[in-house]
Order: C-alpha cells, then sequence, then structure tokens
C-alpha cells in the first residue's frame, strides 16, 4: 500500500462510512489528517482513536466550509489532498420526491462539492493539489428509485471534470472515486431484511459484482485511495475511479 508520509489531508464526511474508513486508516500510513463532520460526539472518538483532528463543519453551508477550511488549513500548516467523501443517498420513487429532499440532496451532494473544491482553491493555486470527489454509478447508469440522488451526482460529474480542465493549469488535479464499499450502514440494512429479502439481495449482488458482495473497506476501498491521495497518481485528472467489483465498467 502507498505510503502518505507528509502528506496534508481534508477528509470530508468522517464521521462515517467511506470518509470514516479512510480516516482511520490514513494517520498510520503516515498522513496527517484534519476531518470534517457535523456529529461532534462521534467526531471526538474517531479523533481520540485515530490521531487525526476533527473540525465540526456542514459542507451545505459556505460560511461553515470556509471556516472550517481556514482552521484545517491552519491546523495542517498547508494541504496537499481533499476528500470530499461528504453525501447523503435517499431512496425514493421520482414521482413521490418532495420539493425538500430534492433541495437537501442537491444542497448536500452538489453544493458540498462546489463548495468544499471552491473553497479549497485559494490554498491549491500557488502549489498545486489533489481534490478526489465522491460520485457514484448511480450518475452513469440506470438508478430506479434514486433520481433525485442520480442527479446530484451528476452534477458532480460535470463540475469534476470541468474544473479538472480549468485548474490543470495551477498543477491542481481533480479526480472522482465511484465506490461499491460495504459500510456499517450497509450492515445495518441487511439485518433489517427479512430472509427471503436478503435472499433476493444477495443474488441481485452476485450478478453485480465480482465476488457477489460489496467490497471490503480496509482491503478493497482504502489501498485505491491511498494510491489517489499519493503522488503515484500524479498525472492522473478528471478520471472516475470506479471502485465497485465491476458495477459500472466506465469508458
Amino acid at each position: 500500500m502507498e505510503r502518505l508520509d507528509g502528506k496534508k489531508i481534508i477528509i470530508t464526511g468522517g464521521t462515517s462510512g467511506m470518509g470514516e474508513g479512510v480516516v482511520r486508516a490514513f494517520p498510520a500510513l503516515g498522513a496527517k489528517v484534519v476531518f470534517w463532520g457535523r456529529n461532534t460526539a462521534a467526531g471526538e472518538k474517531i479523533a481520540q482513536e485515530t490521531g487525526a483532528t476533527f473540525v465540526k463543519a456542514d459542507v451545505a453551508d459556505k460560511a461553515s466550509v470556509d471556516e472550517a477550511m481556514k482552521k484545517s488549513v491552519e491546523l495542517l500548516g498547508g494541504v496537499d489532498v481533499l476528500i470530499h467523501a461528504a453525501g447523503v443517498g435517499p431512496h425514493c420513487p421520482a414521482e413521490k420526491i418532495s420539493l425538500d429532499a430534492w433541495i437537501n440532496t442537491i444542497s448536500i451532494n452538489a453544493t458540498g462539492t462546489f463548495l468544499t473544491n471552491e473553497a479549497v482553491f485559494p490554498y491549491m493555486k500557488e502549489n498545486g493539489g489533489n481534490i478526489l470527489n465522491f460520485t457514484s454509478a448511480s450518475a452513469f447508469i440506470n438508478s430506479p428509485g434514486q433520481a433525485h440522488y442520480a442527479a446530484s451526482k451528476g452534477a458532480v460529474n460535470c463540475w469534476s471534470r470541468t474544473i479538472a480542465k480549468e485548474w490543470m493549469q495551477y498543477n491542481i488535479r481533480v479526480n472522482m472515486i465511484a465506490p461499491c464499499i460495504a459500510t456499517p450502514m450497509y450492515a445495518q440494512m441487511r439485518a433489517m431484511m427479512t430472509p427471503e429479502q436478503l435472499a433476493v439481495h444477495d443474488a441481485d449482488m452476485a450478478k453485480l459484482c465480482i465476488g457477489g458482495k460489496m467490497g471490503d473497506m480496509e482491503t478493497d476501498f482504502v489501498p485505491v485511495m491511498a494510491f489517489m491521495a499519493s503522488d503515484g497518481s500524479k498525472f492522473m485528472t478528471g478520471q472516475t475511479i470506479s471502485v465497485d467489483g465491476g458495477i459500472m465498467m466506465v469508458r
């Protein structure tokens, strides 16, 4: 696995899911990590357990993002990498999506990407940097029951590819991560299924990806994230990195 010695890394959405998984892994690889989240209790607990530093922030609020970015850069003494993992993944039939649900999803997933990327730009403009935004297969393929989520991630894709081209003059690279990784939330969802529902779900997964199940955080996801955060990926920009066992074959 790639080492990240001396890398100054900011991770949003670091109090749960894949963001938390990266926060827990990167300090041991030599990175200096500041992570954001809205859950103070969870953030402080993770910080104590990992040695990373927690900053409370709401990625959908410009004032919160700007303040958190300034504080994070001061704590790190600069910034090399922004991993924007914060997001929501609601489910609802398209015809039943409320305006509030649409606005909330777009605000967190799309506007949150815009705000965090814009906020980190001034700190990367002089010396370059590395931005990793989270997208989803839902933005590329049919995703029934998640039209608002798919739309928000489609916006992330278009934004990320465009700034990858615009900001390459500053040696800032921008790539997208499209994951399908098991998280504690997924484990909870499985636990709530009936045996019949679980059987159908697992049969569907067997047709979707290699091994017939979601990827493992430590062995499948973290090594890819470490590579993408390292200098080993320095000639990659504007790309979608699909870590999903073959669900979406990017081309």
